[in-house]
């Protein structure tokens, strides 16, 4: 078996808040207990509602916030306890793609010193080699070298996605976090941009964590799904399996939801009940209870672990 390149164990990511200007403490628990495993060559995708957690999570991997709890282990070694220069180091071989394009370029850079800096910062190559990389990375994203001398606000939304990629994998990373990468782009650009992802992680053997909450672009890109919801993952599934026959009650909702492209064909919408509880006052037991159709006593007593069912699919349900 191969060892994993990332693994995640009992992830937290608690934030306190204050109601009012007298109010009493509230601790909000955006992530709360977090299991997952990454191995090389993979695409994982985290999937579920907005405010489920899915970006903290990624944030957390790579320490742009500081988890609360638990381990985060990226080639066997807790990047939690490592110090200021040993996570600069680390974080050559982890970057991450952000969700908006546009908010994440410099707009007093042109791209060739956007691409450069990370070079500069890590200290690689003179400036004459770190030019000659910044122009081969422009061209195998699919742009070319007069674009170097542009700035952000010149681009399309596809070209600058185009940039971020590359500036994400300028430093040839072996991780790379792709936090909702196409959600902000038309369509006929999200498949441009997925084939490049795709194209690119064979040429470079690159791992994914793709954060999405499209049902669709996941099963196109990934290889296993983890599905969250209210800062707990609920199911974990290679693609096939987590698509076809779904275990837990809210992936089997999610999934009915994604539309159709056949219009003879009809799918039975499973209906959720009620809103998406507070992360900072979430239910006792399981969290998906108050929601659940096929809730139980021990669900609103008892927290289910995220156990295994069969080879590579865990399920955290009390019915399975």
């Amino acid at each position: 078996m191969t060892q994993p390149l990332l693994e995640i164990k009992g992830l937290k990511k608690h934030f306190t808040t204050k109601k009012g200007l007298w109010g009493k403490e509230k601790t909000v628990r955006a992530v709360d207990g977090v299991d997952l495993t990454v191995y090389p060559g993979e695409t994982v995708s985290i999937v579920g509602e907005s405010g489920c957690g899915k970006s903290t999570t990624g944030r957390c991997i790579l320490r742009l916030i500081e988890p609360t709890d638990g381990e985060i282990l990226f080639q066997g070694r807790d990047i939690r306890k490592l110090n200021a220069t040993e996570l600069r180091r680390a974080r050559r071989d982890m970057q991450l793609v952000f969700q908006d394009p546009f908010a994440s370029l410099n707009p007093r850079k042109t791209v060739g010193q956007i691409l450069q800096d990370p070079l500069i910062v890590h200290g690689i190559g003179t400036p004459a080699e770190q030019r000659k990389q910044v122009e081969e990375m422009i061209e195998i994203v699919g742009l070319t070298r007069q674009h170097l001398d542009r700035f952000p606000h010149e681009f399309s939304g596809g070209q600058r996605q185009r940039v971020g990629i590359a500036r994400a994998l300028i430093l040839r990373p072996k991780l790379v976090i792709a936090d909702e990468p196409v959600s902000a782009l038309d369509v006929s650009i999200q498949a441009q941009i997925l084939n490049l992802m795709q194209d690119l992680q064979k040429e470079f053997q690159l791992t994914y964590l793709f954060i999405s909450h499209d049902l669709s672009v996941v099963r196109h890109i990934c290889d296993r799904v983890a599905v969250m919801y209210l800062g707990k993952v609920v199911e974990v599934a290679d693609k096939r399996t987590l698509y076809e026959k779904p275990t837990h009650p809210y992936t089997q909702a999610l999934l009915s939801a994604v539309p159709v492209p056949d219009p003879n064909q009809t799918v039975k919408r499973i209906i959720l009940e009620g809103d998406l509880p507070s992360p900072a006052n979430p239910p006792s037991g399981c969290t998906f209870h108050p929601r659940c159709r096929h809730s139980m006593e021990t669900c609103r007593t008892t927290i289910p672990a995220l156990r295994q069912t069969k080879a590579g699919h865990f399920v955290s349900c009390h019915l399975e």
